[in-house]
């Protein structure tokens, strides 16, 4: 089988002129190199050198041969370049996987920033209706970081980011809008008909879990799987929605108040391994530029 070192020897031979200089400048002995050229003169079929008193020339079959050889050299050495450059995070690809949610709410400002500072570097954005979904495709190496909710029993490395509120919508005149200052108790929704989240959906579950715990079962006016149409739904008065706080824009147009009891997530970025350049750097960015819970819906 045909080496990339036995390549390199044929070319630093051809280069050098001699056997000798070739082995000086490659710092192996002359008859290592002479072997390695002879097992490539077997791969190939033929004599690739003559080999004269006084230098060295390539046969017709070595004519052949050294072109490709170098191509194959020079290949290999952008490949190695192209490695170092992603490892610099001056280009490569970072894939990233999240739920709906956050790819909604926290990931396009810090993407944006990511832009700016790394434009050669891309990102792949791999998107989950459910946070256990997002953890199995972590586990199977879909991605190179992933960004949600704290997985339970992950054993690779994981860095939180924050707390994320959830908020109740409602349509600005609603009876209960009256003041969004206070807390409103999910009990006072228990006999509306609710934006839902459709089947397989994270939120769906958590609507359903906190609801169950206020002690009623949520009915469904209308089910979504795209969580930015819950708050714009809610609004138009099809029924209360409970969202992340970081969806809702500010001076949007409906009732936005803080649930009682408070609904909250903490968020992390996780990894399987020891993380490598790039994936660090993004972690450490949305560390510092996720805004998980806006300043406004933060509890006082």
């Amino acid at each position: 089988m045909t080496t990339l070192r036995q390549l390199e020897y044929l070319v630093t031979v051809v280069d050098t002129g001699s056997f000798t200089r070739a082995a000086e400048q490659l710092h192996v002995t002359q008859p290592a190199l002479s072997h390695q050229v002879r097992a490539l003169e077997k791969a190939v079929g033929g004599p690739l050198l003559e080999r004269l008193p006084r230098a060295v020339r390539l046969t017709p079959l070595g004519r052949a041969v050294l072109p490709h050889a170098r191509a194959a050299l020079a290949e290999t050495g952008r490949l190695h370049a192209a490695a170092r450059r992603a490892g610099g995070l001056d280009e490569g690809e970072l894939e990233v996987a999240t739920v709906h949610s956050v790819s909604l709410g926290i990931l396009p400002p810090v993407l944006r920033i990511w832009r700016a500072r790394h434009p050669g570097v891309r990102i792949r954005l791999r998107e989950y209706p459910h946070a256990d979904r997002l953890q199995e495709a972590m586990a199977a190496g879909r991605a190179d970081l992933a960004v949600g909710p704290v997985p339970a029993g992950w054993e690779g490395p994981i860095r939180e980011l924050g707390v994320e509120e959830f908020v109740l919508v409602l349509p600005s005149d609603d009876p209960l809008a009256g003041r969004p200052e206070q807390p409103l108790p999910l009990g006072a929704l228990a006999d509306r008909a609710w934006v839902h989240y459709a089947p397989g959906h994270g939120l769906a579950d958590l609507l359903d879990q906190v609801c169950a715990r206020a002690g009623f079962t949520p009915r469904a006016a209308v089910r979504t799987e795209q969580t930015s149409a819950a708050p714009l739904l809610a609004a138009a008065g099809l029924g209360p929605a409970l969202v992340p706080a970081n969806l809702v824009p500010d001076r949007f147009d409906a009732a936005v108040l803080l649930p009682d009891p408070l609904v909250h997530r903490t968020l992390a970025a996780y990894t399987r391994t020891r993380p490598d350049p790039a994936t660090t750097a993004f972690a450490d960015l949305l560390a510092r530029q996720a805004c998980v819970t806006p300043e406004r819906f933060r509890p006082s």
